[in-house]
């Protein structure tokens, strides 16, 4: 398995030999399979640790639920952050305390806020007025934190345009919570999934300190910062060391909100897409006609079936086969299914073998986050991606 990272600007690669590595090698599949490391998890869960110091890990569950990812992580100390019901029942049946785990959808069902209220889960996202009617009445003083839009992300999967309010929203949210008996105990906000450098969070945080000390103003006394996820994976251009980078972040938000009694991250990609790899294979390899500059490469899965992240060619993908040492050419990488929208990358086309054919494998790195979860069921027949867990 190849590590990348750029401590200090500098670019580097790291070979090592993985059981993920040897296990896969060992191995047939007869349909697309993501394998998941638990022991590269926990290496990143540990890194991660070291960086953010005294912030809380709360895992976004929603990056990969499978449950010996959760169970490990419930071993490790890691709190969470889930989504919906199902992602709550599956943290509390591995063995997650519920002070450990928040409600961080900001879009709930009535009836599961009640039933969160009931296993004893007390901490809830809003970032709407009816959503804080929905609080008050199915978990009456609950504690419940802001979240605040992000409108410019340097992320390359920007969450800016569903989910937070603005300041002056926030701001009425917070007296309307009180109003109705919950507990306002702070604000959230996400910069956007992988956003590469720690640098890039340092216009946000300047947006929404400005936003916490107009709260404090306001009379309310803040005790939790939620500043989501983020936190970056190789996905072909260099990157620091999952410690170096928490920690430069945890430096300017500790500058900038230095009095702040709980702090919270949610790393999703950073902590587990690493530990994944998925094991595809080539269905077919053709021309359109012979002007086409470029081959087109089928793969057995596609944007329906795991890949759903190559939208807009935002996640760029590594891919890597056994050919790798033959000349290599250009392609317009696809899915097989019969969606003409089932296209992974075109704009930018990826470079392969030559002599790749039907039948040959191919590995996808760093696949372990948002693969599994983003797999349909058995559009066009074709079965959803499996997971297999070491």
């Amino acid at each position: 398995m190849t590590m990348h990272f750029a401590p200090d600007g500098a670019s580097f690669s790291v070979e090592c030999t993985s059981r993920l590595d040897a296990f896969v090698a060992a191995r047939s599949f007869d349909k697309p399979t993501l394998v998941m490391d638990l022991d590269l998890v926990e290496a990143q869960y540990r890194a991660l640790r070291r960086g953010l110091g005294r912030a809380d890990i709360h895992y976004a569950v929603k990056a990969n639920p499978a449950r010996q990812v959760i169970a490990r992580l419930v071993d490790l100390g890691s709190h969470f952050d889930a989504a919906s019901r199902a992602e709550i029942a599956l943290c509390l049946e591995e063995g997650a305390q519920p002070s450990e785990v928040s409600f961080g959808n900001t879009i709930k069902r009535a009836s599961d806020i009640a039933w969160a209220w009931d296993q004893g889960i007390t901490l809830f996202a809003a970032d709407a007025a009816e959503e804080l009617e929905k609080i008050a009445a199915h978990a009456p003083g609950a504690c419940v934190y802001i979240r605040l839009v992000v409108e410019t992300s340097p992320g390359d999967w920007p969450l800016s345009r569903k989910f937070g309010c603005d300041k002056d929203m926030a701001l009425q949210l917070l007296d309307m919570a009180t109003a109705l008996g919950l507990n306002p105990v702070g604000f959230s906000f996400h910069v956007g999934s992988q956003t590469r450098q720690a640098a890039m969070w340092a216009p946000t945080l300047d947006v929404m300190a400005d936003i916490w000390q107009a709260a404090q103003a306001a009379g309310h006394d803040l005790t939790l910062l939620n500043i989501g996820g983020g936190f970056p994976a190789f996905h072909g251009e260099a990157i620091v060391t999952p410690t170096a980078y928490a920690a430069e972040v945890m430096a300017m938000v500790e500058a900038r909100f230095p009095n702040v009694p709980h702090i919270m991250a949610e790393p999703g990609r950073g902590m587990v897409a690493e530990a994944g790899v998925i094991v595809a294979e080539v269905m077919l390899v053709s021309r359109k006609s012979d002007r086409d500059l470029h081959r087109w490469v089928y793969l057995d899965i596609g944007r329906f079936s795991g890949l759903a992240e190559t939208e807009g060619e935002a996640i760029r993908y590594q891919f890597e086969t056994a050919k790798d040492a033959e000349p290599m050419g250009p392609c317009i990488l696809a899915g097989p299914s019969c969606d003409s929208a089932d296209v992974l990358y075109e704009k930018r086309p990826v470079s392969l073998p030559l002599s790749l054919k039907s039948g040959d494998r191919v590995l996808i790195r760093n696949t372990g986050a948002y693969t599994s979860t983003y797999s349909s069921v058995c559009f066009n027949g074709f079965p959803p991606l499996d997971v297999v867990v070491i």
